[in-house]
């Protein structure tokens, strides 16, 4: 029974590993068209590449890998439709195929993602639980508007209401087991103000569409005040002065909603084109989202895959190389440079080229020296036998070498 509940958890891992190719195939293709659109030399060139990037990365890369992990959590089959639909929705939408079959199959996905927090919802009507799906159906809101026809950057509020929600939803859960407050009452209060907050930034994501000269400023407005409140009740404000991963964690999540703050404050002065929009995209998408998956990378990525990834030191490079390259880029957006964009622009693919590189190592080096180890026993441990009392034998022969007097016995 244990070798057979062994050999399922391998296929298990086998799967969700296979299920994650095609969002690093994602991955990969957005930063290719990241390059194409700094103007730079890519390894791929098509016509596509740059129209669909913004929906690559954050719905067929970042949103794959956050229904991979609610799949896993949920311990659904039909839960891995979510992750599944949003990855080949991308890789479709960068084949030769018509865009709108990539579109709707990322749709598909999206949806799949929404039905996924129904069960939950029913199961303990959590405000946590509301305020991910809240995130999913912004990410529905965005697929479906893109396969109606609007622009990206129209969608790009929803794409960030999505992410934002998501992983404050899962912040709100995380506040509860660091029990930064022993006070249910105070909890409660902080759950609805937090579950306000997010039905407010719908409301205001869904006017923006239709009242963009009012709407944007506002929901700038809503993301200060997003990024203050969770900032200050997350224990990363305490973990911060602890050692090794907790404390990496936590200054990536303050790093994290430091960089919503100035996505906010640049939204007072609304860009959907030009530098200043490339300014608020990359504080968000990557100052952001890119912060808080660096931050849960170690412990998310071993939960899902099955697989260690060990905290090394090599993470705080490629935090620092993704943070001081993205605070040039902003800067050179906003200055009006070119050249410092393209610069920045380069260093910020490099960083997430090294994020996927740091992991994987020590991945592979944690699993090279766990197979080195000794095997460790799963399930019951087995009681020692005692070994029986050696009875001499009537006539014993003598031994040949005096060093082994076992063999004057027998068991």
């Amino acid at each position: 029974m244990i070798n057979l509940s062994a050999s399922r958890r391998r296929s298990l891992a086998r799967g969700r590993m296979a299920l994650l190719v095609p969002s690093g195939i994602a991955l990969l293709l957005g930063l290719d068209a990241g390059l194409l659109l700094l103007g730079l030399p890519a390894p791929l060139s098509t016509r596509r590449l740059p129209e669909v990037h913004g929906m690559v990365m954050t719905i067929g890369f970042v949103g794959s890998l956050i229904a991979l992990e609610r799949a896993v959590a949920q311990g659904r089959k039909l839960a891995y439709t979510a992750p599944l639909g949003m990855s080949l929705g991308a890789l479709l939408a960068l084949s030769p195929a018509p865009l709108w079959v990539g579109q709707a199959v990322m749709l598909v996905g999206a949806f799949a993602m929404v039905l996924g927090y129904l069960p939950l919802w029913r199961r303990s009507y959590d405000p946590a639980v509301a305020i991910q799906f809240s995130g999913a159906f912004l990410a529905v809101g965005a697929t479906g508007l893109w396969l109606g026809g609007v622009a990206i950057p129209q969608l790009v509020p929803w794409l960030t209401g999505f992410l934002v929600l998501t992983i404050a939803g899962e912040r709100v859960e995380l506040a509860r087991i660091g029990q930064l407050t022993a006070d249910p009452t105070r909890q409660e209060r902080h759950d609805g103000q937090a579950l306000a907050l997010a039905m407010a930034l719908v409301v205001v994501i869904a006017a923006a569409s239709l009242w963009p000269d009012v709407g944007l400023p506002v929901f700038g407005g809503l993301l200060v005040l997003v990024s203050a409140v969770f900032a200050f009740r997350d224990i990363a404000r305490r973990t911060v002065r602890s050692t090794g991963l907790p404390r990496f964690s936590a200054a990536c999540l303050l790093a994290g909603y430091a960089w919503l703050a100035v996505a906010g404050v640049l939204w007072f002065r609304p860009a959907l084109s030009g530098l200043r929009y490339d300014a608020v995209l990359h504080a968000t998408f990557l100052g952001f989202v890119m912060s808080m998956i660096l931050a849960h990378a170690p412990v998310i990525l071993p939960a899902v895959l099955r697989r260690p990834l060990p905290y090394t030191p090599a993470f705080w490079g490629v935090a620092v190389l993704l943070h001081g390259s993205l605070l040039v880029r902003v800067v050179g957006d906003l200055a009006g440079s070119e050249p410092v964009r393209a610069v920045a622009g380069t260093l910020n693919v490099l960083a997430l080229l090294a994020l996927v590189a740091t992991a994987v190592a020590s991945s592979a080096n944690a699993t090279r020296v766990a197979g080195l180890a000794p095997a460790v026993p799963v399930g019951r441990p087995r009681r020692t036998p005692t070994p029986p009392t050696p009875v001499a034998e009537p006539n014993p022969t003598p031994a040949a070498d005096p060093a082994t007097p076992d063999q004057h016995q027998k068991a």
